[in-house]
C-alpha cells in the first residue's frame, strides 16, 4: 500500500498529474471515492482551449452589472440564498477583474495556456485515445454585425500570441456549418484549440494508461489524509496508504480537505449544466459553436450534440436548478435543428474558481510533501496535463518549465 506519491482526486487534473508524476519514475497511487472522470470532468464543452488567452472576468460596467443583478441572463444565474456566503469571494473576483488585474491574470496563466495542448498530445497518443481528438477548433457566431466587429477586434488583439484565427462572413460560415439557421452576420474561427469528443472517455483512457504503466487506482476517502511521521497517510478500501508526497487535486472539493489541514484558501464555485440532443433529420454539426448572442455552447460529441450553459453561482451541494438550460434550449433550437433530448435529466457539475482567475499549483506553504493542484475554473480539461507537468517537475526537484510563483497558495 505504499507509494512514493499519492494523488487525491481522479478527475482529469488528478489523472493527468498522476501520469506526469509517473513519467518521472515515481510510483503513484491514485485515490478517489468515486469513479474516475465522473464528476466535474464529465461535463464540459470538450475543448482544450489553447486560444483562451484571457480568463473569464467579472463584469465591471454598470450596465452589465445591472443586467446580471436582474438574474434573467442566460450566461449567469445565481441563488439568492448563496449570496451571503459567496459575497466575499465575489468582491475579490470583481476587484481582480480590473484592467490591471485581468492583464496580470492573463500573464500569469499564459505559460500554462501556451503549453496546454502540447502536453496533452503525447498522453492522448500513448493512451490510444486519438479517436477522441478533433482538430477543428471552435467558432463564435453573431447575428449582430456590430457585436461581430467588436469581438473581431478583440480576437485581433490576441492573434500575436501565436494563434490562427479566421474571420468568417455569412457565406463562409454557412459553408462551414450548412445546417445553421440563416440570418447570421458571421463568425470567428479559433483554429488552435483541439476538441475531445467524449471528456469522460478521455479520463478513462488516461486511467488505463496509468494502470498499464504500473499505477494503482483505489477508492478511498481523501478527508482522512493526515501526517504519519515523515509520511502522509490516507484510508482506502484496501487499508491505509502512505507516501512521502501527496497531491490534492480534488477540484471543487479541495477546500474541504485543505481547510482541515489549516489552509483557508478563497475557492469559489461556478456550477454548470449540459444536455445531449439528437440532430433533426440529416443535420450535422461540424464544429463546436459558441452562440455569442444566446451565450451557450453546442458541441458535437459521441453521445450526441451537447448543449452547455454558462455559470450558476450557488452552493456547491445545493440541488440542481437548470434554469439556464431552460432559457437557452429554445435559443439553441432556433440556431440549429436539435431533435429530442437524449437524457432524462440535465447533468450538473461544479467548477473550482479562485478570485484572481489563476489556479493554485505548487507546494503547501507549511507542510513538506503536500502539493496543491486545483482552482482551474473553466479550464480543468485544458490545463490538466500542463498542471501535471509543473507538479511533476517540482516533486522531482527539477527546474520547472515556467516560474511557478504566480500559482503559489500563499499569494492570498
Amino acid at each position: 500500500m505504499d507509494a512514493e506519491v499519492i494523488v487525491l482526486g481522479a478527475g482529469i487534473v488528478g489523472l493527468a498529474t498522476a501520469l506526469q508524476v509517473q513519467a518521472k519514475g515515481r510510483s503513484v497511487l491514485l485515490v478517489d471515492k468515486g469513479e474516475p472522470g465522473a464528476a466535474t470532468s464529465f461535463g464540459n464543452a470538450g475543448i482544450i482551449e489553447r486560444a483562451s488567452i484571457y480568463p473569464y472576468a467579472f463584469p465591471r460596467k454598470l450596465g452589465d452589472l445591472f443586467r446580471y443583478a436582474m438574474n434573467r441572463e442566460t450566461d449567469a444565474h445565481y441563488h439568492w440564498s448563496a449570496l451571503p456566503k459567496a459575497a466575499p469571494w465575489l468582491v475579490r473576483y470583481w476587484a481582480a477583474s480590473s484592467r490591471h488585474g485581468h492583464e496580470g491574470a492573463m500573464r500569469a496563466a499564459l505559460p500554462l495556456i501556451e503549453n496546454c495542448l502540447s502536453e496533452h498530445e503525447p498522453l492522448i497518443a500513448a493512451a490510444d485515445a486519438g479517436h477522441l481528438l478533433r482538430r477543428t477548433g471552435w467558432i463564435k457566431t453573431f447575428r449582430d454585425p456590430g457585436k461581430l466587429a467588436e469581438e473581431s477586434a478583440a480576437a485581433e488583439r490576441i492573434r500575436p500570441f501565436g494563434l490562427d484565427i479566421a474571420f468568417l462572413g455569412p457565406e463562409e460560415l454557412a459553408a462551414a456549418e450548412p445546417h445553421l439557421r440563416p440570418g447570421l452576420a458571421g463568425g470567428i474561427h479559433f483554429k488552435d484549440p483541439a476538441n475531445i469528443a467524449d471528456p469522460q472517455e478521455l479520463s478513462r483512457a488516461y486511467l488505463r494508461l496509468f494502470e498499464k504503466r504500473g499505477g494503482r487506482f483505489l477508492q478511498g476517502e481523501a478527508m482522512t489524509l493526515h501526517r504519519h511521521g515523515a509520511e502522509w497517510c490516507v484510508r482506502t478500501i484496501e487499508g491505509h496508504a502512505h507516501a512521502r508526497d501527496v497531491v490534492v487535486a480534488l477540484g471543487p472539493w479541495s477546500p474541504d480537505l485543505v481547510r482541515r489541514l489549516g489552509y483557508d484558501l478563497p475557492l469559489g464555485v461556478k456550477r454548470g449544466y449540459h444536455m445531449h440532443y439528437a440532430p433533426q433529420g440529416n443535420a450535422v454539426l461540424n464544429h463546436t459553436l459558441y452562440d455569442g448572442d444566446g451565450k451557450y455552447v453546442l458541441a458535437p460529441m459521441l453521445k450526441g450534440i451537447r448543449l452547455t450553459t454558462g455559470a450558476e453561482f450557488a452552493d456547491r451541494d445545493a440541488p440542481p436548478t437548470p434554469v439556464q438550460l431552460a432559457r437557452v434550449e429554445p435559443k439553441a433550437r432556433a440556431f440549429f435543428p436539435l431533435g429530442d433530448r437524449l437524457e432524462k435529466d440535465p447533468w450538473m457539475g461544479s467548477r473550482p474558481c479562485t478570485p484572481d482567475m489563476v489556479p493554485v499549483i505548487g507546494p503547501a506553504p507549511r507542510d513538506p510533501g503536500l502539493w496543491f493542484a486545483f482552482g482551474h475554473a473553466h479550464h480543468g480539461l485544458t490545463l490538466s496535463a500542463v498542471t501535471g507537468r509543473l507538479i511533476a517537475e517540482m516533486i522531482a526537484g527539477e527546474d520547472p518549465f515556467c516560474d511557478p510563483t504566480p500559482y503559489r497558495a500563499d499569494r492570498f
